[in-house]
């Protein structure tokens, strides 16, 4: 169905290969690991995980009226189970947003105490799934993992744009993270680590 929101469906398509982007950045034994170690305020990875299902679930379910078959969370809770179960459920919520007409984006529905129309709900949807995936690249940087693209370059992939990088995703599409995932983990190679800080800074600046 064409719709004058349709934009809005394919940028929550480029979220789902993001959040699945950065799952596949960790290794299992990244998954208990706290910013703060023994604080339990900073989510692990984990719990990211188990946060990002229930929590769009929920917005979907209440908001979009939109209910993928099956639990919120996978049965088994390892990363792999998080990968396969998020892109399934994520799949479907994206093929029913896909033929959804303009009268249904604009219509305004409850949004937690307020009144918002839908349109505004799956933007807030998005920024609310990107400002998690920041705190998780976060954690696998504290782990010291490298970090493929996901709006750009990386230090990993050659720095900033003034340094005309390559961007450099770990996977070329969702279909095949989820098969490397499940077996060799062949990811894109990376190039050489970058020499100086990855910073806006002048030169000077950069000692």
């Amino acid at each position: 169905m064409t719709s004058r929101y349709a934009f809005l469906a394919d940028s929550y398509a480029t979220e789902i290969e993001k959040v699945l982007s950065v799952w596949s950045m960790a290794d299992d034994d990244d998954l208990p690991h706290r910013p703060l170690d023994g604080d339990r305020r900073g989510r692990n990875l984990l719990e990211h995980m188990v946060h990002q299902c229930a929590s769009e679930a929920g917005w979907f379910g209440a908001m979009f009226g939109i209910a993928a078959p099956g639990d919120a969370l996978p049965a088994r809770e390892t990363r792999l189970a998080f990968l396969r179960h998020y892109a399934e459920a994520a799949q479907f919520r994206l093929r029913e947003l896909r033929q959804k007409d303009d009268a249904w984006w604009e219509t305004v529905v409850p949004f937690f105490e307020l009144q918002r129309p839908r349109t505004w709900i799956l933007v807030r949807r998005i920024a609310h799934t990107a400002h998690h995936r920041g705190q998780q690249t976060m954690l696998l940087r504290q782990r010291g993992k490298p970090l493929y693209s996901t709006y750009g370059p990386t230090a990993d992939t050659g720095g900033l744009a003034k340094d005309k990088p390559p961007v450099v995703y770990a996977y070329p599409d969702v279909a095949t993270l989820l098969r490397e995932e499940g077996e060799t983990r062949n990811k894109a190679p990376l190039p050489p680590p970058f020499a100086r800080p990855v910073t806006e800074r002048g030169a000077r600046n950069e000692t």
